[in-house]
């Protein structure tokens, strides 16, 4: 899947590129952003634009405003941040199209950086409106994609865009799509993915797609309690998804007939009221007493998994290994962040998919010590399941 990138472009100076980021940060209650991964994210890609003297026009959305303009969803902190971070002015208009924002473009300087308002305030962006696409690719020259948590998306600017303008990958989507196409394509055996979250719905096109591909499946979290009841065994009042369990008996079957490893947990910590203080206690043996849900892996499963993890070249996850948001039920969750930390420190090449594992890893300091951090939680798990993103579909081609 090799796409040209702004790096194949020669002669950029005084040229226009309209580039689309992914600045959809969390916001408090006074609209301050509590975490500027993305902004940092699309940061070499903006860098280097400017480096070579183009004028930076940048298209994000924010939330989800449902082509309303909501003012706690403008993109100004945004430009605050991006200012602050490339030590020089970022302009912000107060729309992403118009008179206005034609003016803004024609008066940049080479070098100047621009950041248009909110895309969604248009509802023309999410139904990728051709005549809402042109007027945004009236304001560059070349378009660049650098949002991968928004590439699963036909949108007008991600795609409806290059039906004008020529579009080529930034920096941040070329590192996405390396990683990923590997997971995919060729990766590094052992091969060990993990899986987990509350529910196997999600995943399961992700989990059909890696089985012919790894040599160990985990999965932990609320979805290995479907497959525990589709092997007939007991799991108390624990989430399943009763419509799924067919499915996952397939999973099952499958498993055993490419001859794959499927891991679930052997011990369990379980509650019988969900609640952050919630009394809990440790079950060893097969099945859930009635009354009682799991809520976290035990310790004997954390050495288990540890022993596929630690072999492992190649580690794909996504997914909690139980209740994380609470402290006291976060602990299987941070101890396979901490395996597959050091696995990466081994030499394995390790991938994060997005979601509810990219906080785990922060939380627990790790993620400088992980090989990527997909940006895109449901773009990245799109692109494991086989999918074609049609925000990558739509660049040039090497």
């Amino acid at each position: 899947m090799a796409k040209m990138t702004v790096e194949d472009l020669k002669d950029l100076k005084g040229k226009k590129v309209l580039v689309r980021v992914d600045f959809n940060v969390p916001l408090d209650e006074k609209l301050e952003i509590t975490d500027d991964t993305r902004i940092k994210a699309a940061l070499p890609t903006i860098r280097y634009l400017v480096g070579q003297g183009c004028k930076v026009v940048l298209m994000s959305h924010l939330g989800r405003p449902k082509g309303e303009v909501k003012d706690e969803m403008r993109l100004t902190p945004c430009a605050k941040r991006l200012s602050e971070l490339l030590g020089k002015e970022v302009k912000k208009t107060n729309d992403c199209v118009g008179p206005e924002v034609q003016k803004a473009v024609a008066d940049m300087k080479d070098g100047d950086v621009i950041l248009l308002e909110n895309v969604r305030f248009h509802k023309e962006e999410t139904k990728n409106d051709p005549e809402f696409s042109r007027q945004l690719a009236s304001l560059g020259d070349i378009y660049v994609d650098d949002a991968f948590g928004s590439a699963h998306r036909a949108h007008a600017s991600t795609e409806g865009v290059t039906k004008y303008l020529k579009g080529y990958a930034g920096f941040l989507l070329r590192k996405e799509i390396e990683y990923l196409s590997r997971v995919i394509e060729n990766p590094e055996k052992p091969f060990v993915a993990i899986l987990g979250g509350a529910k196997v719905s999600g995943k399961i096109d992700v989990i059909k797609n890696l089985l012919p591909r790894v040599d160990t499946l985990i999965i932990g979290g609320g979805m290995a309690y479907t497959f525990f009841k589709a092997r007939n065994v007991s799991v108390g009042n624990s989430l399943v998804e009763e419509d799924k369990i067919p499915v996952a008996k397939e999973v099952l079957k499958e498993a055993i007939d490419l001859n794959k490893t499927i891991m679930l947990p052997i011990d369990h910590i379980v509650v019988k009221e969900f609640a952050a203080d919630a009394e809990s206690k440790l079950v060893t043996r097969a099945g859930i007493p009635d009354g009682w849900q799991a809520v976290d892996i035990g310790p004997d499963t954390i050495t288990k998994f540890g022993h596929a993890i630690k072999k492992a070249k190649t580690i794909f996850w996504n997914g909690p290994m139980g209740v994380f948001e609470f402290p006291k039920f976060a602990r299987g969750t941070d101890e396979v962040a901490k395996l597959v930390a050091q696995a990466t420190q081994d030499g394995a090449t390790s991938i994060i998919g997005g979601g509810d594992s990219v906080a785990a890893i922060k939380k627990a300091g790790l993620d400088d010590k992980i090989s990527h951090i997909s940006t895109g939680g449901g773009a990245s798990l799109e692109m494991v399941e086989g999918k074609i993103l049609p925000g990558i579909a739509c660049l040039q081609e090497k």
